[in-house]
């Protein structure tokens, strides 16, 4: 570190004095770094902060499909979420050895995300729906990766690595950020992967700029020493019987020009070392000596496919036999693969011949998989065909229900390893669970089996789980230096949690706990009111279950996730922070058949189903209920319209609260695509949701008033 010289510090104190901030170049001097270079922008945080600060969120069970698991105690794991609360549960369940690869490795053998790429763009499905917006920008999307980043790296083995899918507008700063997080020395590539490339601009006599035609991707691992397995590929041309090819190149290596078959180059060189070129040159005279009767394919064959050969043609050039091989190196321009899907059902859906590459290539069958940012689930379906463990995480609704039907019908999509893409995967997937983080069903909590409840509590409000005991009495763990007991409400359920319970329990602990003790118990168990009771010198706090959690979230100012009310808003919930309890919206609508609102040859004699919202209230758990006007709270309404009475399987059409109040809250769908079932899904901007089946029969022409 370079001493200040009399000037500078004149200047440093001055500035001081005055208030005003040093200039960024007196970082580097002032205090001591080993970083040579970082990207500097408005409220970057620590990385140790990052890792402290993020709220962990238990991950509650909603449904698991294809029960059972993979037969060494794993089941795969698809979130509902915010992702960066979620890495944080999953990096605790990596510390406690929750999180492993089929050999035992602790981690995540291989992230690929496809984070937003910061366009202020929206993007839409096959059907026009829309299905995310892609609205951050600048430092604040920066950070907002950053953040992921540096748990993704946490969460790698030490074998681990990591791909980064991206455009051009913020690549460059990202690889700053990736060279900072995970070490420039543990950069591999920057791969180029071709895009479908728009030409609008061909209908002008002049250009502003070049149609992008590339998406790049980052690729690091967690460790340099890292190898991989050569990346081959199918040659799009080859020829059977081999063929010759000149060995001079123009590079210019003196050591490499050297007498060869009576030839010397002046300039240039051989393409191969003196030793390794004299011995395909006998090796060619071998085979003229030897084999005359038989092809060189032949005679290649004969000798395990592994000699080389050298001659010199009719017209004295010196040449190499390039032997039969339908395979070739795989560089860092993927121009044979396209970076998204031509036929999608999903906005920015990729290419699933492009996940098939990074994850057969640069992991084993039984290795861990994840993608925090999962959207239509290419990675997770192409991670199911190849035998890989998967985690999905995503926070938009639309985005698990296209996920979900597309893991349950995998076995009608095509299979990965047919070059010639006719043959279907056939089999159905692994089993799976469907997890909330963050937005829980509060009965589900109430039916879990006692240690199950125990950690789940103790995780819904950020304590240690470190069993203990204070004066033979059993308590649970800590927050922060207190002591915390998790009200076993099972076995005292005729008692409750009752003054004479406080009474009791200070009896043993006394002046044993300090100042704070906290008792986590439901809010039906608490038979009073205050949020403490002080016995002696401590305050005995009850953490109730909800209405605790509700008002911490109120107190630390955090924000829910939200789902979008149009097609403005879709999957605007990135920086979602806390959590919230299901609540289950209150709604009341109208079912009937009516004529269709735009005719046309194909549709004058069908008719309309008509869903005719007139209420739609949702519920939100807190002391202090919070008012929301009728329909305010409604985000967009789905359909399965072949419901099996099971799983949903969500249609394409989805309709959004902002196109339906421009047609009166009226849904409407032409009463042919009922086959049975109808299942319809009711969200309000919470996540919340209200189900209903309904059949054909239940839309008639006289108007149903139903609740």
């Amino acid at each position: 570190m370079r001493k200040l010289s009399e000037q500078e510090i004149e200047r440093i104190v001055s500035l001081l004095k005055e208030g005003k901030p040093l200039p960024e170049d007196y970082k580097w001097i002032l205090f001591d770094t080993k970083k040579e270079y970082e990207l500097i922008y408005a409220d970057k945080e620590r990385e140790e902060d990052i890792l402290a600060d993020t709220m962990a969120v238990p991950l509650q069970p909603v449904k698991t499909f294809r029960n059972g698991e993979d037969g060494n105690g794993w089941t795969n794991m698809l979130i509902f979420g915010d992702n960066l609360q979620v890495l944080k549960t999953l990096l605790q369940m990596k510390q406690e050895g929750k999180l492993k690869n089929a050999d035992g490795t602790p981690g995540v053998r291989l992230v690929y995300i496809d984070p937003p790429f910061a366009t202020r763009q929206e993007f839409r499905g096959s059907q026009d729906q829309k299905a995310y917006q892609d609205k951050i920008a600048g430092a604040r999307f920066l950070e907002f990766l950053r953040k992921r980043l540096v748990f993704l790296r946490e969460l790698l083995s030490e074998d681990g690595s990591i791909y980064v899918h991206l455009d051009y507008k913020k690549a460059h700063y990202v690889k700053t950020l990736m060279d900072e997080i995970l070490g420039e020395h543990n950069f591999r590539n920057e791969i180029i992967v071709k895009r479908i490339t728009k030409n609008l601009q061909r209908q002008f006599e002049t250009i502003e700029n070049l149609p992008q035609g590339h998406d790049v991707l980052y690729w690091y691992t967690k460790q340099t020493s890292t190898r991989f397995k050569l990346l081959l590929t199918a040659r799009e041309k080859f020829k059977e019987e081999g063929y010759w090819k000149d060995f001079w190149s123009n590079a210019d290596r003196p050591t490499m020009r050297y007498p060869l078959l009576g030839v010397t180059p002046t300039s240039g060189q051989w393409k191969w070392s003196k030793e390794r070129a004299e011995k395909a040159a006998n090796n060619y005279k071998r085979y003229l000596k030897e084999s005359k009767e038989k092809s060189l394919l032949e005679f290649w064959q004969e000798n395990d496919e592994a000699i080389e050969f050298i001659r010199k043609s009719e017209n004295g050039k010196i040449e190499h036999w390039i032997a039969p091989d339908e395979m070739k190196f795989v560089d860092t321009v993927w121009t044979d693969i396209s970076a998204y899907q031509s036929k999608k059902e999903y906005p920015t859906q990729k290419n699933e011949q492009l996940l098939f590459r990074i994850v057969k290539n640069f992991s084993n069958p039984g290795d861990l998989v994840l993608d925090c940012f999962a959207g239509s689930g290419t990675t997770l379906a192409v991670a199911e065909k190849l035998g890989r463990r998967w985690i999905g995480v995503d926070c938009g609704k639309l985005a698990i229900y296209t996920m979900q039907k597309r893991l349950l019908n995998i076995a009608e999509s095509k299979d990965l390893e047919d070059p010639q893409k006719k043959k279907k995967y056939g089999k159905p997937c692994r089993p799976f669970t469907l997890y909330n983080a963050g937005l829980y069903d509060y009965k589900m909590i109430k039916e879990l089996p006692w240690e199950q409840y125990r950690d789940f509590a103790l995780k819904l409000f950020q304590c240690r789980d470190e069993p203990h005991e204070i004066s033979r009495i059993e308590l649970d763990g800590y927050l922060g230096a207190d002591s915390v007991m998790v009200f076993n409400y099972q076995k005292h359920k005729d008692a409750g949690l009752d003054r004479g319970f406080i009474d009791d329990l200070h009896k043993y602990l006394g002046d044993k706990i300090g100042k704070r003790f906290f008792i986590i118990a439901p809010a039906a168990s608490v038979q009073f009111l205050e949020d403490y009771i002080e016995k002696g010198g401590t305050k005995y706090y009850i953490l109730r279950i909800p209405y605790s959690i509700i008002e911490e979230i109120h107190n630390r100012g955090f924000s829910k996730i939200k789902q979008p009310v149009s097609e403005r808003d879709v999957n605007d919930t990135v920086e979602a922070v806390g959590f919230d309890f299901i609540q289950v919206p209150k709604v009341e609508c109208q079912y009937f058949l009516d004529k269709p609102k735009k005719t046309d040859l194909f549709n004058q004699n069908t008719k309309e189903c008509v869903i005719k919202i007139e209420k739609f209230e949702s519920r939100i758990i807190s002391r202090k209920p919070l008012e929301f006007a009728n329909l305010e709270t409604l985000s967009m309404v789905m359909l399965d319209y072949d419901f099996d009475g099971e799983v949903f399987g969500l249609d394409t059409e989805v309709f959004y609260a902002e196109e339906l109040k421009k047609n009166g809250y009226e849904v409407r769908f032409s009463e042919d695509k009922v086959k049975g079932q109808v299942m319809i899904i009711y969200i309000d901007i919470f996540g919340n949701e209200k189900r209903e089946v309904k059949t054909l029969s239940d839309f008639n022409d006289k108007r149903k008033k139903e609740e």
